[in-house]
């Protein structure tokens, strides 16, 4: 299998929690996006609930119909892009007003469900996407499409929890970059860092080998894992 090399890098709580809004004032925040850089990624993914939160537009999706018939295979909007951002939405449901996050190409993941009306919309405003699945996004065939179609060799893994999850289930993430930050959040049905749906077959657990251990400012582990 030809896949990115994929880096999950994240930062949670001293339980293993991830919603940061939850914890108050904390120091050292800044510490996630100052050791991500060091990776040197070509590309980063989050999901959906992540993307809508944070990139997204958080207008109303009003979609014109068309006329035509666009075939539901992969589409490249920009050639010459050498870093992406990656969004998982396997129906279709982000709003997006320009195909970049700051200056990275956006690669929407797709279903076949998505509408065709939606895929007319991407095309309008200049994104790429890939087909990975029916009604389920197929992971695997997901990674296998990034690095085929696209200049992407390390891929950084943002989160949520399942997204995750459903990469470390299919035994598709390559090492662990996670920030333990002195913080005891404790809030009962909050995202971990891995989360396996109930709807997938969960397969055993993965195991780790430690890479480095870094102190950082404010009490921050800095923690590397090669995944097993």
């Amino acid at each position: 299998m030809s896949k990115p090399y994929v880096i999950c890098h994240m930062m949670s709580s001293v339980d293993g929690r991830i919603l940061t809004n939850q914890w108050g004032r904390v120091k050292g925040i800044s510490s996630y996006e100052e050791t991500g850089s060091t990776h040197k990624a070509d590309a980063w993914m989050c999901g959906r609930v992540t993307m809508e939160t944070d990139f997204a537009s958080n207008k109303p999706l009003n979609l014109k119909e068309i006329d035509y018939t666009i075939d539901k295979t992969d589409y490249v909007a920009d050639e010459d892009a050498s870093s992406f951002a990656i969004a998982i939405d396997k129906d279709g449901k982000l709003h997006w007003e320009k195909p970049v996050i700051d200056q990275d190409h956006l690669i929407l993941v797709l279903t076949e469900t998505v509408p065709q009306k939606y895929l007319a919309y991407l095309r309008e405003i200049g994104i790429s996407y890939i087909f990975a699945g029916k009604s389920e996004i197929d992971f695997k065939l997901a990674l296998e499409k990034l690095a085929a179609l696209f200049p992407i060799k390390k891929l950084l893994l943002e989160g949520g929890g399942h997204l995750n999850g459903s990469l470390l289930n299919e035994g598709l993430i390559d090492e662990l970059s996670f920030l333990h930050v002195p913080v005891a959040d404790g809030t009962m049905g909050t995202p971990t860092l891995f989360e396996v749906s109930k709807n997938l077959k969960k397969k055993t657990a993965s195991h780790l080998k430690l890479i480095e251990v870094k102190q950082l400012d404010n009490d921050i582990l800095w923690l590397r894992y090669k995944v097993l």
